[in-house]
């Protein structure tokens, strides 16, 4: 199971805190010039992390996620120079997923040859950040596309053959009106000019995190946060909009149509070790890097300084790591498992949980047991779900 993480934007989000650096439209040759060689540099840094930690990559999960940042900005050349030094160390696919992130605006600007491109390196999913379908919104975000371009883009990953496509939205911005997220619904599951709805829809509540522009705003009472009765009831309006519309609510914030559940992401939730590789990735694992002695190997998680520069000069000399404790490792096996449909063991709840809270939460409901000895939180409180979960360990 892999993760990259691709470390440049053309732009930054009003709401994003995710590790980019600018890799702007270019207006010249020289400007080419300089970006190609700034790709090669970050692609020869991946490479040598890949050889150096190549021994940690299990096939537990198959999967190859490439995520960002924005991967679409990246020429096929970077593509290929990773799966061959994955290939190198044993793990070059072909893989159970494959997914690549992409933002309308590239999809368009480089056409059907770049999809069938990626298609053709083995690239089975693609996840297009839409996240409006409204221009007044989409510019409030810092987004380059427009409703209109993200349609196209669509239209693109279909035409080129891609099968299985998942679109982002974000809700509970207090400019949008319920009105106008019932019309992004609509427009989400009609975006498909051969009629069929996207295999996949992640939806998120917008919210302010530590060194986005957006938190700079709220700083400057330039933007207040939407209340907690406007956020829940577009949560209430999107289940009931997906449900309706087939879609298997198999995560707090995805949804799926039968059969095209997140293969990558429902290992992360299971709590099942990856790698992360490039500047700012996180990996969750052992410490067999870290120590000979296997008695002292615990989980642990690693992760790489978000610093492009630094990564380029030396993509080891950027990692960092925690032994991950047994009352850390139990709350987060409990948290994730939480947030799913699938849920978790009732009798790892009742070995690890608060006796009457859980108790509690089982009386009024709010924990649900099910025939398989598994517990689950329902959807209709998925909204408050940290809440619970907070209450029950």
């Amino acid at each position: 199971m892999i993760y990259v993480h691709v470390p440049f934007c053309r732009s930054f989000c009003t709401y994003c805190d995710f590790y980019s650096e600018v890799a702007a439209k270019c207006r010249g040759t020289e400007d080419v010039k300089k970006q190609e060689e700034l790709f090669r540099q970050f692609a020869a840094a991946l490479v040598a992390e890949i050889r150096w930690r190549g021994q940690e990559i299990t096939d537990d999960t198959n999967t190859l996620y490439i995520g960002g940042g924005t991967p679409s900005v990246l020429p096929l050349c970077v593509f290929e120079r990773l799966l061959e030094a994955l290939r190198e160390v044993g793990h070059g696919g072909p893989y159970d997923e494959f997914t690549v992130e992409v933002n309308p605006e590239d999809i368009v600007d480089k056409g059907e040859d770049y999809v069938r491109g990626l298609l053709a390196l083995g690239v089975n999913r693609i996840s297009m950040g839409v996240q409006s379908f409204d221009d007044g919104i989409l510019k409030f975000m810092n987004r380059r596309h427009t409703a209109a371009v993200a349609r196209d883009a669509y239209a693109i990953l279909e035409k080129a053959g891609v099968r299985n496509i998942s679109v982002d939205l974000i809700f509970g911005l207090p400019q949008l009106s319920d009105d106008q997220w019932a019309d992004t619904l609509k427009d989400a599951l009609k975006i498909s000019p051969s009629g069929r709805p996207p295999q996949h829809i992640s939806a998120y509540q917008l919210s302010v995190e530590p060194g986005s522009m957006l938190a700079r705003l709220v700083e400057k009472g330039k933007f207040q946060e939407a209340s907690d009765e406007l956020c829940e009831n577009q949560y209430t309006m999107l289940c009931e909009a997906l449900g309706r519309a087939g879609y298997n609510h198999y995560e707090i914030s995805n949804f799926a149509q039968p059969g095209y559940e997140a293969v990558h992401n429902s290992a992360y939730w299971r709590h099942i070790p990856y790698v992360g590789l490039g500047p700012g990735a996180h990996s969750f694992g052992d410490t067999s890097r870290y120590s000979c002695n296997a008695q002292l190997r615990r989980p642990s998680r690693q992760w790489n300084r978000p610093d492009l520069q630094a990564y380029i000069a030396d993509s080891l000399s950027v990692q960092e790591y925690e032994i991950l404790d047994d009352e850390q490792l139990i709350l987060e096996k409990i948290m994730l498992a939480l947030r799913t449909s699938d849920g978790i063991a009732i009798s790892f709840l009742e070995q690890y949980c608060e006796h009457e809270a859980l108790a509690r939460a089982i009386e009024c409901g709010t924990i649900l047991l099910m025939d398989n000895g598994m517990a689950r939180i329902p959807e209709s409180s998925f909204f408050v779900s940290d809440g619970i979960i907070a209450d029950i360990v």
